[in-house]
């Protein structure tokens, strides 16, 4: 690798208290990792220089929730649900079917296109889940898969009960041999926990069954209704709930009071007209949040990160700051990494440069493509 420098940045969004956001600055990159920041006119040399010519620069995104192995198509059931049937998440178990019959080059495929895709629209880092196997086999193999594009990979096993058995059942065999099969290509381990999918102490058990395996945990929470998810999840410290959509004042003081960070899913409200979560209720409280696409075929088909700030600022009562926060130093948190979300000095020299004087435009100017470059590793991954 060479050392490069980004000059003429018009702002430049740290993500460090110390620094703040910066005016005319500069960013050299050396080895993968930020090796400077400050202003332009200090700004020391390099092998490489790139003109950033006023545009802002801010982290590059981390989404911390999608579902990205799968096959077939659900756009029959959004054209449905907006005109009127309500969203129950029975839609899943068309995709099982359709995953399981597909050849491994064609998830294969899938992931690769879905991940250039959110990587062209700022995403540096994301997280990967399984779920659409729902078999020993099926399961072990979408996260082989998926581990060939990051490392970020998480056992969903425990995604909906598949025909023909019961949960009770099925909740034994996630906890045995199909995590037996599918922890050595994990490394977080999730259940949704929901009405129509798997109870409280089901939830626990496959919970528990994945943190004695040494798999990190999250858990889709409180997504359909209220229930135990939240308080579950920061009981046993998992290091995410996600969706949170129905929260109680309790599970909102669970959250501010612990490290396991809210993970808001807007695409997904927004596909299914449900009612978004209150993120400022969560940010008042003190709460960690983070944003995420939630790309699935079937809620969420989106894996574009700036949708979701527009969202979440338009939707959720976010600030622009915040949840530009939320999407990227958020996300690090919900994955449990220091070095990644911020621009300060030794982080990974991951950021995205847009086509605009600040930030805001992500919120001010929702669905135009302001990504004007990407560097992941400090390597220029894409450039318009």
């Amino acid at each position: 690798m060479t050392s490069v420098v980004l000059t003429g940045i018009g702002e430049l969004t740290t993500n460090d208290p110390s620094l703040g956001t910066l005016a005319d600055a500069a960013v050299v990159l050396d080895g993968g990792r930020v090796a400077w920041v400050g202003p332009t006119a200090d700004a020391p040399p390099a092998d490489r220089a790139f003109d950033v010519d006023g545009g802002a620069v801010v982290p590059g995104f981390v989404d911390p929730h999608a579902h990205l192995v799968f096959a077939g198509d659900r756009s029959a059931e959004f054209a449905a649900r907006m005109a009127g049937e309500p969203y129950t998440g029975g839609g899943i178990r068309t995709t099982v079917a359709a995953t399981r019959a597909a050849g491994d080059d064609h998830l294969r495929a899938t992931v690769g296109r879905l991940v250039t895709e959110a990587l062209r629209q700022g995403t540096t880092t994301i997280e990967i889940k399984s779920g659409y196997g729902l078999s020993v086999a099926d399961e072990e193999r979408s996260l082989r898969v998926a581990r060939e594009f990051t490392d970020e990979t998480t056992f969903l096993g425990a995604h909906v009960v598949p025909d023909g058995t019961d949960a009770d059942s099925y909740t034994a065999l996630v906890c045995g041999e199909m995590l037996t099969a599918a922890a050595p290509h994990a490394t977080w381990v999730d259940v949704f926990c929901e009405r129509g999918a798997f109870d409280g102490a089901q939830s626990e058990a496959v919970l528990r069954a994945g943190i004695a395996a040494g798999l990190g945990a999250r858990i889709h929470a409180n997504q359909l209704g209220p229930g135990p998810g939240v308080r579950l999840a920061v009981s046993l410290g998992a290091a995410s709930a996600d969706h949170c959509t129905h929260l109680s004042r309790a599970d909102v003081e669970a959250l501010a009071g612990s490290d396991t960070v809210a993970t808001l899913l807007p695409g997904a409200e927004f596909a299914t007209r449900s009612p978004y979560p209150d993120a400022r209720v969560l940010v008042d409280a003190g709460a960690t949040v983070a944003l995420a696409t939630d790309c699935n075929p079937g809620s969420s088909y989106t894996s574009s990160m700036p949708f979701c700030i527009a969202l979440a600022v338009r939707e959720m009562r976010m600030t622009p700051a915040e949840a530009l926060w939320s999407a990227t130093m958020g996300g690090a948190k919900a994955l449990r990494r220091t070095d990644i979300g911020h621009l300060r000095t030794g982080a990974r020299a991951d950021l995205v440069v847009l086509d605009a004087p600040s930030a805001v435009y992500l919120a001010y100017r929702p669905g135009v493509p302001l990504v004007r470059a990407v560097v992941r590793n400090g390597e220029f991954a894409w450039q318009r």
